[in-house]
């Protein structure tokens, strides 16, 4: 910790205080979570939830674990720095968020949620306090309460906060999976619409009770899992009548409420995905285009209008046919949710083919002046150039040119972030040393040995 300046105290949460600190060495800010529990071996703190997740991700929207350190059995976890969070955002918004505003920050989320999910790995502590925002991108974070899908009930009964809790999980159930990240992301996006919560329960009865007001109480038909669990804690549920969500949340899409109402569904089994929710129409609008794309058509030269339409229909081809397989960011991608063809794109393709409908009409227009001009003026007939003739040079140079130019578009790659299957699994840590993550790699950095019968204090600045 020694390479770190504490500057100044930003959170303090359950399992631990936040604060943003400067790196001596390079100067950069960073967030540093200090544990409140005392951790007496490496292997405690490698084994920790929080740690082991997000070892294993590497995506744009999902918090950045740099490093690994612990000192005097205090455990410190390493951030990338981030603004403010999306509830201190909302609380000094004066005015509401415009729906496309609502789309970037949901797109983002549920792309950093179906990334975690095909990780195996569910929050299951999803609130706008831990949805992090710097400018126009937002990150998840904090993985305290993080849960292996594949893991053996019984899960814990108490986890996220109340508003945002899944109404299985109210019920005690012990059978909850990744949906109950889905119901709370239903009541995260109705909030930003609003900016005041869509459940604010007081309790865990009274939760259910605002649930009930919104949604209506669940029937055999809606919900009978529910009913059951209901049962068996001897709790009835209020007879309440479903409330028209665009009366509650005025002014919105269609597209936007349908979301809504499916994501807060009562059975978990009727909720969307969160790579399910990326392909609804509220989303439509959303196209992910990958860096690598943006930069060539900055730079590239435009090819010519003659075989514009030739080669880019040759590039969308290859995109097409190679986006199943590929991995953006997610691994899990398909066109709907990340259209290869840019906007740009399709323009290009309007324009290519507008330029074949006039080139089709320019022939048409032709042959009929050449018929009218055979009947006045006689024409020598046409005999094809020579091997050598320079018309046979220059047809022979276009076409290896146009053969050549979408080679080039035919090799383009879409740049992804495939880290999972490619990247060495990380080494084992071990007392005595801190794991750092930088760029992607992971480092093993020996710490400084503390000597047996001695007490280190240290102060901390700010």
């Amino acid at each position: 910790m020694e390479r770190y300046k504490l500057i100044k105290e930003v959170g303090d949460g359950t399992f631990g205080s936040v604060w943003r600190a400067i790196n001596k060495q390079s100067g950069e800010v960073v967030a540093i979570k200090k544990m409140k529990k005392k951790y007496y071996s490496w292997e405690e703190c490698v084994n920790l939830s929080e740690v082991k997740s997000l070892r294993k991700m590497n995506h744009s929207n999902v918090v950045k674990l740099k490093e690994v350190i612990r000192e005097c059995d205090i455990l410190y976890l390493v951030f990338e720095y981030m603004e403010c969070n999306l509830y201190q955002l909302m609380k000094k918004r004066e005015k509401l968020f415009s729906e496309d505003e609502v789309r970037n920050w949901c797109f983002q989320v549920f792309q950093g949620l179906a990334y975690m999910h095909q990780r195996g790995y569910f929050h299951r502590d999803l609130k706008p306090e831990n949805l992090l925002v710097t400018k126009n991108i937002i990150k998840v974070s904090d993985f305290g309460l993080v849960r292996e899908i594949s893991s053996q009930p019984p899960y814990t009964e108490y986890v996220s906060t109340r508003w945002y809790r899944a109404p299985e999980v109210l019920l005690q159930s012990f059978l909850y999976s990744s949906k109950v990240d889905m119901w709370a992301m239903g009541a995260i996006m109705a909030e930003l619409f609003t900016l005041r919560p869509l459940f604010p329960g007081s309790s865990e009865a009274d939760e259910i009770y605002k649930i009930c007001s919104v949604v209506g109480s669940p029937t055999a038909e809606s919900w009978a899992d529910g009913l059951k669990l209901a049962k068996d804690i001897n709790y009835q549920f209020p007879q309440l009548a479903t409330a028209d969500l665009s009366v509650l949340i005025p002014s919105r899409s269609d597209d936007a409420i349908n979301l809504i109402k499916s994501l807060c569904s009562w059975d978990p089994c009727k909720r969307p995905a969160a790579a399910e929710a990326l392909q609804h129409p509220f989303f439509k609008s959303c196209f992910y285009i990958p860096p690598s794309l943006r930069t060539r058509a900055v730079t590239r030269t435009p090819p010519s209008a003659g075989i514009r339409g030739t080669v880019d229909r040759q590039g969308v081809r290859r995109y097409s046919g190679a986006m199943p397989n590929s991995k953006l960011g997610n691994n899990f991608a398909s066109m709907k949710l990340h259209p290869s063809v840019a906007p740009g794109v399709q323009r290009k393709l309007d324009m290519a083919k507008e330029d074949g409908i006039k080139d089709k009409k320019a022939k048409e227009d032709g042959i009929k002046e050449k018929k009218s001009m055979k009947t006045t003026t006689p024409q020598s007939k046409y005999q094809p150039p020579g091997k050598g003739s320079p018309s046979s040079l220059s047809k022979g140079r276009t076409v290896r040119c146009v053969s050549e130019t979408a080679d080039k578009f035919a090799n383009m790659s879409i740049s992804t972030r495939r880290h999972s299957l490619s990247q060495t699994r990380p080494p084992p840590m071990k007392a005595g040393v801190n794991w750092n993550s930088e760029s992607g790699n992971i480092l093993l950095r020996s710490a400084q040995q503390i000597p047996t019968g001695r007490t280190l204090t240290k102060k901390v600045a700010g």
